[in-house]
């Protein structure tokens, strides 16, 4: 069995049925199109690049803010497939600045297919009001700012990336990809759109089972929860999603893994222990953060592990992950491992030029609050049950 399928609760590889059915349909499309992936040198970003350079396209434009990322990833695509007959092109840019907008300007390439995975995507991220209003800024401005630049240069379609917590949203960052895709829905009028909600990308930069692997290389103990359940995909699982997605999608439609409950929820205290043993550790279940850190040179002498499991008890965690909503229209017979929620363009406009207006000037006055921005947000999601308990990711080990 693959050792990260292991891991996360699987012995079968999503999607290999769905993309192999439409391999003809996914190549002629690819090598007949020009891309720009926006955000691409990020986790998903990267594993969607890959997916379509190695399909010979036209030209492929990747942004993104991490210029080491960005380096990587040549080196990445360079020694797995080569080159392509087409352009290729890495550019270190912000796809929010003025930059951007005259690269997407002066650009000599009608950009078929206009791909955004930019995001924050960290809870974490909402726990002080200003990395929250940049978090708007990327998940829901810059998306739309970049589809109406798609709009202008008549590309086929725009794909921008959503999540699992966008389904009944219970922190910032899942309600800001629901507020994005309101704002999508607005925009299909004008070009097609289609979208995915993800499932955790296993062993992602940032991702707490990344985490796993930093604390293993530098000797210090591994802490996760005990009570939260999540569904994880692969590198490749990820890019195979927002392919089809984005070349296979019909307009407004939202894609999601199939993933049974019974088989692939699972703790994260779970993949820690099956990952400890992955690496040839027994894990050792500490009751506090500083028994943990002590007890890390006596146990790994003995080929064990220190762990801190506990209860979940910050701001924005849900227990289960969902994909959909009970009120959501769903297709679940075009694929074999992939759902679609078939979305009709439900928006309220004058709520969503409120909401920009109301931005706006909180921007202009320099000032704001994280309740300031919980209010704006029910405003528009009255379902947003927002829970403040006082404690973020960042006042954990």
């Amino acid at each position: 069995m693959n050792y990260e399928l292991s891991l996360i609760g699987r012995d079968q590889k999503l999607f290999t049925t769905d993309v192999d059915m439409h391999r003809m349909d996914l190549e002629k499309k690819v090598g007949a199109s020009s891309f720009l992936v926006i955000g691409g040198a990020g986790t998903i970003g990267q594993a969607v690049t890959k997916e379509i350079f190695k399909r010979d396209p036209k030209a492929l434009h990747v942004v993104d803010i991490s210029e080491n990322n960005l380096v990587e990833l040549v080196r990445d695509v360079r020694s797995s497939y080569g080159y392509i007959k087409g352009d290729f092109q890495t550019l270190p840019l912000d796809c929010g600045s003025l930059e951007f907008d005259a690269f997407v300007k002066h650009s000599n390439f009608k950009y078929d297919y206009i791909l955004n995975l930019s995001a924050l995507k960290h809870v974490r991220s909402e726990k002080d009001p200003f990395s929250l209003m940049r978090m708007i800024d990327v998940n829901i401005f810059n998306t739309e700012k970049t589809l109406h630049q798609a709009i202008g240069l008549k590309s086929k379609k725009y794909f921008c990336v959503s999540t699992d917590k966008a389904a009944n949203p219970v922190n910032m960052m899942g309600a800001s990809k629901r507020i994005m895709e309101m704002f999508l829905m607005r925009g299909s009028a004008e070009i097609p759109v289609s979208t995915a909600r993800f499932a955790n990308v296993a062993f992602s930069d940032g991702s707490l089972l990344h985490g796993f692997l930093q604390r293993l290389n530098k000797r210090q103990p591994i802490a996760a929860p005990q009570d939260v359940k999540r569904y994880f995909i692969t590198f490749q699982e990820s890019g195979e999603l927002c392919l089809l997605s984005c070349l296979l999608g019909d307009n407004r439609d939202i894609f999601f893994p199939k993933l049974s409950e019974e088989l692939n929820l699972i703790t994260f205290s779970d993949i820690a222990t099956r990952f400890l043993e992955g690496k040839g550790y027994e894990a050792v279940p500490c009751a506090t953060e500083d028994e943990a850190r002590k007890r890390v040179p006596e146990l790994a002498s003995k080929k064990k592990w220190p762990c801190y499991f506990f209860q979940s008890d910050t701001t924005g965690e849900k227990d289960f992950e969902e994909f959909y909503t009970e009120g959501e229209t769903l297709d679940l017979t075009k694929f074999k491992d992939v759902g679609i929620v078939k979305s009709e363009p439900i928006f309220d406009a004058q709520k969503l030029v409120l909401f920009s207006e109301e931005i706006s000037k909180m921007k202009a006055q320099g000032e704001w609050t994280k309740e300031d921005l919980v209010q704006l947000f029910q405003e528009l999601l009255p379902e947003f049950a927002h829970e403040e308990k006082g404690k973020s990711l960042d006042n954990k080990m």
